[in-house]
């Protein structure tokens, strides 16, 4: 038999139960439409928090004082006060891989414009915060240099906190109070949104570095110091050199721990890659299940067509038929099943997949690659799980066959 009448006969008898088809397909069906939603889902997650990881900024390494580990205790970063402006400004001038730096302080402030309040982070640093972190001025404009030195009661405001105390009017050149401190603000930010925590990043105040550790922290030690490397490549490079000339600042000899604790957005990126790759991953062999469960119910089907059509398959072996054709018959049957299954399994995951997106508001990505491979494995399955059936009716007896009632 030609291939062409092999695949003429095989849909006739798929045609002929309709009905039984058409549920032998379910399983192929639900199966790929769950692998396709549930892996748009995991990759939708990691393109989301791929977004927010680049809203940190530019190739960004951020230093806190205190180790993670010194000493056989574990304290955490930031419980000591290592850092100095003097750190900083050997950093700019030694460290070739570095492109901007500054230092940074943060606090929680409650801010009064008007009759209306709200509590809100205050973050200081200086001029090359902004670039560092790739923030732009929705209005407005950034403070300067000038500001920095002179410690200027000027700042700009996040969309949260602009929206929270002016509603829609244009906060540019009003002023409000921190700590009972009179601020002018001189500028609105673009908005980030949140970040890989869940924090929304629009909810802050930025303002002079010099302000905000004097006036409102009343203190002289720096919480953290930012910097970005001159390109992404050169992050590692950067690392080292940052790593390297704050331990011989420090003083610290070769079997001490370090005293400050550097994560880069390479990092962060690493371990959020590696949650988000889990997550899809499992979800993906969740859903692989169930294309299993449909293989399965087509091995069954097909096993109950071989018991069904046995006087038919002795009568085709003795007109002429060869057992490869009775095998190719069974096995392309199976295949048109995965086959039309995997299609509009296809469909289903597409349409699931828009409707988790519009109903739960989650992040969804369709990827073409993700597609074929449901697609492909669903084929694969069907050729698995039909063989043994297709094999089966091939070794009959056709002497046997035709006795059979």
């Amino acid at each position: 038999m030609q291939l062409a009448e092999i695949v003429r006969v095989a849909f006739g008898s798929l045609l002929s139960h309709k009905t039984r088809a058409l549920l032998t397909m379910l399983g192929i069906i639900i199966g790929v439409g769950a692998v396709i939603a549930m892996v748009a889902v995991g990759q939708g997650a990691q393109a989301a928090v791929e977004a927010q990881i680049a809203s940190l900024g530019r190739n960004v390494l951020i230093i806190w004082p205190g180790a993670s580990f010194g000493g056989g205790v574990r304290s955490g970063s930031g419980t000591e006060v290592t850092l100095t402006e003097d750190d900083v400004d050997a950093i700019r001038s030694q460290c070739p891989s570095a492109r901007y730096v500054t230092p940074a302080t943060r606090t929680n402030r409650q801010v009064v414009a008007g009759n209306l309040n709200w509590s809100t982070t205050i973050q200081g640093g200086n001029t090359e915060y902004f670039w560092i972190r790739d923030w732009r001025v929705r209005s407005g404009e950034f403070f300067t240099e000038s500001d920095v030195r002179g410690a200027t009661k000027v700042c700009l405001l996040g969309q949260t906190v602009a929206q929270n105390l002016f509603g829609g009017e244009n906060p540019v050149g009003q002023t409000i109070r921190i700590d009972k401190l009179p601020f002018k603000v001189i500028g609105t930010l673009e908005p980030k949104g949140q970040n890989t925590m869940g924090s929304d990043q629009d909810d802050i105040i930025i303002a002079p570095f010099s302000t905000v550790q004097r006036k409102i922290q009343r203190q002289d030690h720096i919480g953290s110091i930012f910097l970005s490397a001159i390109s992404k490549e050169k992050i590692f490079e950067a690392q080292e050199q940052v790593r390297e000339l704050l331990r011989i600042r420090h003083r610290l000899s070769d079997w001490q721990d370090d005293d400050f604790t550097i994560r880069t957005q390479t990092d962060i990126a690493s371990m959020a890659s590696a949650t988000t790759d889990i997550m899809t991953s499992l979800l993906g062999s969740i859903a692989s299940v169930s294309l299993l469960v449909g293989g399965i119910g087509i091995m069954n089907i097909m096993l109950v067509s071989v018991t069904e059509r046995t006087r038919e398959i002795g009568i085709r072996m003795s007109v002429g038929a060869r057992r490869r054709d009775i095998l190719g018959q069974f096995l392309v049957e199976a295949i048109m099943l995965s086959v039309v299954g995997g299609i509009i399994g296809v469909g289903v995951g597409t349409l699931a997949s828009n409707l988790i997106s519009t109903l739960a508001g989650w992040a969804i990505l369709l990827s073409p690659a993700s597609i074929a491979i449901a697609f492909c494995f669903a084929i694969l399955v069907g050729v698995f799980f039909g063989f043994y059936p297709a094999r089966k009716a091939a070794a009959l007896d056709p002497i046997e066959a035709l006795r059979y009632e």
